[in-house]
């Protein structure tokens, strides 16, 4: 409270921005139903933390241990909610998490749904692989999440991807939360995915179709990490599997013939979502995010065609094209052949 006071002018500032940011948003999406994102954590050095200084844990931060996609674990520099904190402050942070999220949105998706039910702990001046899990209660952040999503009318998606312990995708179904399936993770047809969930091919966090297939996001991966190129490119091959195998691409095809390909495996899914990146339209080589690797200019990689520009580019043209059939189904020809 004192320092609202003292610094009031810069505060009102803030608070200004805030909101001239929430009318712009609503003025460009129009009637779009928004799908926004709820972030794992918040940065230690901004307003959510200042404001929650009294339930955020000290000396650590929130992470995942290690995997086959990151050998040395991940490190995401935030500091966590201490549950029992949470609890004694009747939840209020992650209420207002949730409410300011969905405001003026059709839906959310929240990241790393696990940190629902349990995160990794990470002790400062420490490595992922020193961390350690710490419960939530997930029985009453399912209940808060379920709640504010009926009263704001918003769809709500878990990303359940990674590390998933048993029980969850349960929890979260009986909570009519939408699980997420990509076409990188999964070994059977999209056909056969669930209805109740988001269908994708990759994440910010994993290769790009054209990284993928034209190997440059393993020279990039080499750059970044210490696994070594022979693993690299055996992890390469077994997400390429995934795209070769059904859609019966040749080894030489082009990127953009395995861009729409791609995308007409995903239109397969029954999914009530289907979603598809920017980068992936135009055939981008970059992914935006390479986790742990700190030097890259992380979500700095500036897509390489004008937004402008979309409607007229072809391969994004032929992507929006192909989904727009999946969705529309017989009823296509109704559906015009603009880009929506």
């Amino acid at each position: 409270a004192a320092f609202v006071t003292d610094h009031a002018q810069r505060v009102d500032f803030y608070c200004w921005l805030q909101w001239l940011l929430d009318g712009q948003l609503q003025a460009a999406s129009g009637d779009l139903n928004v799908i926004q994102d709820l972030p794992i954590g918040v940065d230690g050095g901004g307003a959510d933390a200042w404001a929650w200084q009294e339930t955020l844990a000290t000396g650590v931060r929130i992470g995942a241990p290690p995997d086959i996609f990151n050998a040395a674990g991940q490190d995401w520099g935030s500091p966590p909610l201490t549950p029992w904190r949470l609890r004694a402050a009747d939840y209020e942070p992650f209420i207002a998490s949730i409410r300011a999220t969905m405001a003026s949105a059709g839906g959310i998706r929240i990241d790393h749904v696990m940190g629902l039910f349990r995160l990794w702990w990470v002790p400062q001046d420490a490595s992922p692989a020193d961390g350690a899990y710490v419960r939530y209660p997930s029985a009453d952040l399912l209940d808060i999440v379920a709640l504010e999503s009926h009263r704001a009318r918003s769809v709500v998606v878990g990303e359940d991807l990674g590390t998933v312990e048993p029980g969850v995708r349960d929890a979260l179904a009986d909570h009519a939360m939408l699980s997420y399936r990509l076409l990188w993770f999964e070994d059977e047809d999209p056909a056969q995915w669930p209805q109740s969930s988001m269908a994708a091919i990759t994440t910010h966090d994993l290769p790009t179709i054209a990284g993928l297939w034209t190997g440059t996001d393993v020279t990039e991966q080499a750059a970044c990490s210490d696994a070594s190129a022979d693993e690299l490119e055996r992890g390469r091959q077994s997400l390429l599997r995934r795209l070769v195998e059904p859609s019966g691409l040749g080894a030489s095809a082009a990127v953009a013939d395995a861009v729409v390909a791609a995308h007409r495996l995903l239109g397969r899914s029954p999914s009530l979502l289907l979603a598809a990146t920017l980068e992936d339209a135009v055939a981008e080589e970059r992914r935006p995010n390479i986790p742990g690797a700190a030097t890259r200019g992380n979500w700095c990689v500036p897509l390489a065609v004008r937004v402008e520009d979309l409607p007229s580019h072809p391969t994004a043209q032929a992507v929006a094209g192909v989904l727009r059939a999946a969705v529309c189904g017989l009823r296509s020809a109704v559906c015009g052949d603009d880009m929506g």
